[in-house]
């Protein structure tokens, strides 16, 4: 009897002590999952709980021109946020804030009442209306610091650098291309909350400082590219014309140092604009090349040695039959050399040097030039343009290709191969990035120029460039573009645009161009000039080129002030002449500047025409303030630095003798 008592106890001690090591090892699993294997998300789920946290955009890094010139930088704003739980006034806060704010009363009193902890009210407040809110201490009523994006100088290389939108992300240009580069660590704004969920108060909020991005600086000159964009504006709104594009390269390096859309846009204000004003039609628009692409065929039949310089080919006195269509020149001529054909343009003798070149060859030399493959450039939404293979060629494609037609090129992709018979024949990779640095200026990646091929021998490009300076020579299509003392070489183009029907190319709406290098015994610079669809005149030597001179002239005395390039001041001194008398009406109607502080001279006074320009005093003023007097003066000066001006040569009063020497040094402003 006792043992089986003994028994039955000893099976319920160990029942009992099975169930207290299951519940044990229940317990301790359970504790294991929690404590290790669920620890993250817990403790995140409990700070969710305890605290709200509010994302703030981080600054982006700064984009700079080649010499350190701001092009874009973020800027530290106030953004006014509310606690409605703490607000005991609601319709008197609102009645307060609405006018400052410039906002509806009814809409702020819908937000400040509201059953949340946090709305916000108004983000990127000015210095102006953030003092004037600060001053009223309202309760429930705080600021948080904000990265607002800013372009200081407006609407200049808008295309190019793009935008941000209201949050962190760039939208278009380098913005969005290096968005990644640009964009910091994200910051936020954390507050404590109660068991129940409630805001604690702001005592007991704290923020995360956001850290920078990376700074962009590009081969790009802002002086280069004021005058592109002054130039072309000109141009196109003298001529009547939809749009129009320029861009300027360094034909050894590939190095873009400006890129210019017409109309252009103010990145500040980009909602205001439409899709079309936006478009940066330098790299995302194709259109037939025309007349430009004449040099590459010569090039390639030169190269190919079809041809010598003393060769005679005979173009049929202006109408030549091939393929089913009539070919006609503008300009009827019998026989000439490669050299005549390019200058004067013939589209029959051009077209006769295609036909010996072949379908493969010619589609060959074109692809290696760069035709029909995007560059890749840093800019988004980039262009290809058109070539087809040879084999999706008929009847007379051979002959409209080889002058231009049934054929589609980018900007970037003419003035890179342009820039290839610039450079003994090298074809370089078109840039805009040239080095990245951190928040301390360190520098983290640098960027070097990049050869894509040889397309033609050295020889070759010494030839052609001889054949392109005849065109801007006595009784060339762009006379218009020369310049005195300078050796300049060049092609012009007039092409017909597709008829809006698709059947055809139209009898009235033309694209004209000019693209060229100078100088020409030593290339500093390769230029492109498009005018789209002009109306006082269909041909690029009469719109395009004149665009190219001055552009170019202008950009040569420049580059001859700030590292002493160039041939002499011969260049200078005759376009200072011309520009003293353009621009005379318009500004002897003003002889007072719309800047404070600054008196134009009147150039319509014999006095001031014998004198060139009297330097006006810039002192304290800004990079925009500069320029716009550069503009209404018409003055070319070389800007160093960033920030306001703090020294210039000449002294103000003292006569502007050329270009050379004439600078303002900017300097930021001592806090």
């Amino acid at each position: 009897m006792d043992n089986a008592l003994e028994r039955k106890s000893k099976k319920r001690i160990r029942f009992a002590a099975v169930l207290f090591a299951l519940l044990f090892a229940l317990i301790a699993g359970k504790a294991f999952s929690l404590q290790v294997l669920q620890h993250k998300e817990l403790v995140e789920k409990a700070a969710k709980q305890h605290q709200r946290k509010l994302k703030l955009t981080p600054p982006r890094g700064g984009i700079y021109d080649r010499s350190g010139i701001v092009l874009a930088e973020s800027l530290d704003t106030d953004s006014l946020f509310a606690d409605p739980k703490l607000i005991k006034e609601p319709g008197k806060t609102a009645t307060l804030l609405a006018p400052i704010l410039k906002a509806s009363e009814q809409e702020l009193l819908k937000k400040i009442t509201a059953d949340r902890s946090f709305v916000w009210l108004q983000r990127y407040l000015s210095p102006e209306v953030s003092e004037r809110i600060r001053q009223m201490k309202l309760p429930g009523i705080a600021f948080v610091k904000e990265s607002k994006r800013f372009y200081p100088n407006f609407e200049t290389a808008s295309h190019l650098i793009g935008f941000t939108g209201m949050d962190k992300d760039g939208l278009e240009g380098l913005e969005r291309s290096f968005n990644d580069t640009l964009l910091g660590k994200e910051g936020h704004l954390s507050m404590e909350r109660d068991a129940l969920g409630r805001n604690v108060g702001f005592k007991r909020s704290e923020t995360s400082e956001a850290v920078p991005g990376g700074n962009l600086h590009l081969t790009l000159d802002l002086t280069i590219q004021h005058i592109a964009e002054k130039e072309l504006s000109k141009a196109v709104r003298s001529s009547g014309a939809k749009n129009g594009m320029i861009i300027v390269a360094e034909p050894a390096t590939g190095k873009i140092l400006a890129l210019a859309n017409y109309p252009t846009f103010n990145p500040n204000a980009f909602s205001r604009y439409n899709q079309q004003q936006l478009r940066n039609r330098v790299v995302a628009d194709s259109f037939e090349p025309g007349s430009t692409l004449k040099t590459f065929v010569l090039a390639a039949a030169l190269e190919e040695k079809l041809y010598s310089t003393s060769d005679i080919i005979n173009c049929e006195n202006g109408r030549y039959s091939f393929g089913g269509r009539i070919i006609r020149d503008d300009h009827p001529k019998g026989w000439l050399t490669p050299g005549g054909i390019l200058k004067y343009s013939s589209n029959i003798g051009t077209a006769k040097i295609g036909i010996k070149l072949g379908d493969e060859r010619l589609h060959h030399y074109l692809t290696s030039f760069g035709f029909g493959q995007k560059s890749g450039v840093e800019l988004p939404g980039e262009s290809g343009g058109l070539l087809r293979p040879p084999k999706r060629w008929y009847g007379s494609d051979i002959a409209t290709i080889s002058f231009g037609q049934s054929i589609s090129v980018s900007a970037l992709q003419l003035v890179a191969a342009t820039s290839a018979v610039a450079n003994g024949g090298i074809l370089m990779k078109p840039y805009l990035l040239e080095r990245v640095t951190d928040a301390e200026g360190r520098n983290i990646k640098s960027v070097s120029p990049q050869v894509v091929r040889r397309v033609i021998s050295e020889d070759t490009a010494a030839l052609v460039t001889r054949m392109m300076e005849t065109v801007t020579g006595n009784g060339g299509t762009g006379t218009n573009a020369a310049l005195e003392g300078v050796k300049v070489a060049g092609k012009t183009g007039t092409a017909q645009k597709a008829d809006a029907n698709g059947k055809g190319y139209s009898k009235t709406r033309r694209t004209a161009s000019f693209v060229g290098f100078v100088p020409a015994d030593k290339p500093l610079m390769t230029i492109l000039v498009v005018i789209d669809e002009p109306e006082s005149s269909p041909f690029g030597g009469v719109v395009a080129a004149p665009v190219f001179r001055e552009v170019a002239s202008n950009s040569l005395c420049y580059m001859k002030a700030i590292s002493g390039v160039g041939k002499t001041n011969e260049i200078c001194l005759p376009v200072n002449r011309d520009m003293t008398v353009r621009g005379t009406e318009e500004t002897a109607q003003s002889a007072v500047s719309p800047i404070a502080g600054i008196t134009l001279v009147d150039v319509s006074s014999p006095e001031s025409r014998s004198a060139r320009f009297v330097m006006p005093d810039f002192t304290g003023l800004g990079m925009r303030q500069v320029l716009q007097v550069m503009e209404k003066q018409q003055l070319n000066i070389q800007v160093k630095g960033s920030g306001k001006v703090v020294e210039q040569h000449p002294k103000p009063g003292e006569l502007i003798q050329g270009a050379e020497g004439v600078w303002v040094r900017l300097a930021p402003e001592q806090v």
